[in-house]
Order: C-alpha cells, then structure tokens, then sequence
C-alpha cells in the first residue's frame, strides 16, 4: 500500500483539514504505530496513527461528500466547543461520514458554508493562490459615504496591518435606516468583511455570505443542507483550476 504524507492521510480520512492536521503534527500531538512524528513524514490506512492517544479511523475506500449550509446566526463553525456552544456540525444529522467546514463563518454571521472530507478539495478551496470569490450580503447603518465605499474597493488596512486586496462593492439597497452591500473578495482573513466595515467606520447589522466562486446559496433555509450537485462540483474544480 502506498504511504501517503500524514496531513493529508488525516485530512482525507474526514479527521480534520490539511492545515489542521500539519498544526498537530508540529505540536507532537501526532503518533504512528506508537512513534512521534514531524512534518514531511509518511502512513498508510494500515497504520495505527492516533492524535492525543486517540485512535483516528482511516478508512480503506473512500466515499467523499461535498455539502452546503445555509448557517444561522447563533452557531460557531466547528466540529466541537468547550464553551457548550451550538456547533455547526450539530445541525448535520444522518451522515455517516465524518466532514468539517471548508473555512468558516463568525458566530453572528450566517449563509453559505461547505462542508467536505476531501482535503484536497478544502484546501483547493481555501488556499489564496486559487483566488476562490465569496460574496456577502451585508447590512449597514447609514450614513454611507462614496468615500467609504471607495476605500473598501481599493483596500483598506485592517486591525492588525494586514492590508486588503481590491474588492468588489455594490450597493444593493439604500432607504433611510439601511444600506444593503454586496461584497466580494477572494482572500480568506478571519473576520475579514466586518474588519473591513470597521476599518472604514461602517457599523455591521448583519452579515450573510451567499456564494462561493460559482456555487450560490439560494433558497436553502437556514439551518438546512444538502448534497452539492455533480455541476456545483464542476464548477468549483474548474474555479480552482482542477477540472475533472
């Protein structure tokens, strides 16, 4: 059986994402048949890989599944929390594979989020080099000024330096105690459209993410999800540049 490098054995195996797994194996939380391991090191399904003394399951076929969810506010994207909050994951029932969120959306933020056990397609979709946009419905209070507006267009520098790329900003709506904003970008910083509201002085009254490069949430109900379709999937493969 061929060995294949332990983050992406973990990741495949629906145990974490890619970028998760390589943070375990740096922090020696990682064993192979009873032995420490470090970055770079190989496995196979045959091995007894465990993470904290716990035994990880790898299975010998993989079945691979590619979910979207509309997210309610209220719920934290993780598989578990120590705080007892509500979990995504909590609202996925009847799947007998173990999946993780591809990326996530804050606790008072809601709308498309994916759902995956193939690393490889998490981290197609994650990494920035795939440039992969997501755009954002999100409300504001007004006032709104053009110069505002301008400024998240062009860049703007977030609380702790990083500066923005371009991104993409349309006013959808504009009454007199809302303005409705559709915002798009291609980098994946925590937090990064409220960052980039505050940054400019827009205060955020909610936040909904309806697309993922090609893959729009659409009339999915909150808190409801279901299976991508096989023309989702080609479309995200070819965003990424990885047509099958």
């Amino acid at each position: 059986m061929e060995k294949i490098r332990l983050q992406k054995l973990l990741a495949d195996s629906g145990y974490c994402s890619r970028r998760k797994a390589e943070a375990l194996i740096e922090a020696k939380r990682v064993q192979v048949n009873g032995r420490p391991v470090k970055l770079g090191d190989k496995a196979t399904a045959r091995d007894r890989i465990t993470v904290d003394g716990e035994l990880v399951y790898i299975p010998k076929k993989k079945v691979y599944r590619y979910i979207m969810m509309n997210k309610p506010r209220g719920y934290v994207t993780t598989l578990a929390d120590e705080q007892g909050r509500r979990c995504v994951t909590d609202l996925l029932t009847d799947i007998p594979e173990r999946v993780y969120p591809v990326g996530r959306l804050d606790k008072n933020s809601e709308g498309l989020l994916l759902f995956t056990n193939d690393g490889a397609f998490a981290n197609g979709i994650m990494h920035p080099s795939r440039e992969i946009t997501k755009t954002y419905r999100v409300t504001v209070r007004p006032p709104v000024s053009e110069e505002q507006l301008a400024r998240m267009s062009v860049g703007v520098e977030l609380d702790d330096g990083f500066v923005t790329s371009p991104a993409n900003i349309v006013t959808q709506v504009k009454e007199q105690n809302r303005v409705v904003l559709l915002v798009t970008i291609h980098e994946g910083k925590k937090r990064e459209v409220r960052r980039m509201c505050d940054a400019v002085g827009l205060e955020v009254a909610r936040l909904r993410r309806i697309s993922i490069g090609p893959v729009k949430l659409g009339m999915l109900k909150p808190g409801a999800w279901r299976d991508l379709t096989s023309e989702e999937l080609r479309a995200l493969r070819t965003a990424m540049g990885k047509e099958k």
